[in-house]
């Protein structure tokens, strides 16, 4: 209709105009909704008479009547009320379109190393984490590395590694993301006579020699993890200097030592020699993904945010 009520006749012959933009659609929706120009307007932060001029030129790009004018109301014409719809499924086409857009443009890309001491890469954080990474971030190749107690420091201050998943506390200069909490075992040669007193308190324990650990870097981790001092006041004996696992259950296997290790162990590691037996007061072991602080890009800030995703929905 023009002003006057009288509807405009257009030729079905006629040829549209150019295409009507995604900004027109939007503001006829917004009409459409409200059916009130001045309501519609204000909602849109437009005057009447420019929310008026779109919605003109919206119908001259397509060639035909959407909405009857008059001093009292608005209402679709059946065109309208039949492109509104249309035009709703355009509009979230395009929001769809452009929002995998953009979470394309976010994506990183590149080679990322992450370190893991003992059996960390196979616990279910950490898979759930590298999963949640490959989710995000399908561009980014993921290298594991397994590394030994004395690694834990250097290669993550060397920059070979990106991050590493590892066991509290970690070592100074480091920052960690805490992953997981569970107990704790001690790992006693087989043929230990208090193998079969299982469960142990860490006094029955006492006057076993500990395994050590071969830098002095180490010395406040290591005294945690073999409860140095004791509850009581004693210190540890330390006996033979191991690097990794499979050192340390080696000592133990030959009877040369004891030592304790997350419960997980019983499972990941088992060896002939090797008894793995509960301690009543031996503290928790927490799981953490460490890393330095200065060392920080884009690869590894996708890594921390798949793992405190992870770690969220863990919490819940």
């Amino acid at each position: 209709m023009d002003r006057s009520g009288t509807e405009r006749q257009c030729s079905p012959d006629a040829a549209p105009s150019r295409e009507p933009s995604l900004h027109q659609l939007r503001l006829f929706l917004v009409l459409a909704e409200e059916l009130h120009f001045g309501r519609a307007a204000q909602r849109l932060f437009l005057t009447q008479p420019a929310l008026s001029q779109q919605i003109r030129a919206l119908e001259g790009r397509l060639n035909v009547n959407l909405v009857q004018r008059s001093s009292r109301r608005v209402d679709l014409t059946a065109a309208g009320r039949a492109l509104e719809e249309e035009a709703r499924g355009v509009v979230a086409a395009m929001d769809r379109f452009r929002s995998v857009a953009a979470t394309h443009a976010r994506q990183v890309r590149g080679h990322l190393r992450i370190g893991a001491i003992g059996g960390e890469a196979f616990m279910p954080h950490a898979i759930a984490i590298l999963a949640e990474l490959s989710a995000r971030h399908p561009g980014i190749t993921v290298e594991i590395r397994s590394i030994n107690f004395v690694e834990q420091i250097d290669l993550l201050h060397r920059r070979e590694v990106d991050a590493a998943f590892l066991r509290s506390p970690v070592p100074p200069g480091m920052r960690s993301l805490h992953l997981a909490t569970g107990p704790r075992v001690a790992c006693l040669p087989a043929g230990d006579p208090l193998v079969a007193r299982a469960p142990l308190t860490l006094a029955q324990l006492s006057e076993h020699v500990v395994v050590d650990v071969p830098i002095p870097e180490l010395r406040e981790w290591w005294d945690y993890w073999t409860i140095n001092p004791r509850p009581d006041g004693r210190p540890v004996r330390y006996g033979p200097v191991v690097g990794d696992v499979d050192a340390l259950l080696s000592a133990v296997a030959r009877g040369q030592a004891i030592a304790f290790l997350p419960a997980e162990a019983r499972h990941d590691y088992t060896r002939r020699g090797v008894a793995y037996v509960d301690v009543t007061d031996l503290p928790l072991s927490t799981s953490v993904l460490a890393w330095v602080a200065e060392h920080d890009h884009s690869l590894l800030a996708a890594l921390l945010q798949a793992a405190r995703t992870v770690s969220r929905c863990n919490c819940k």
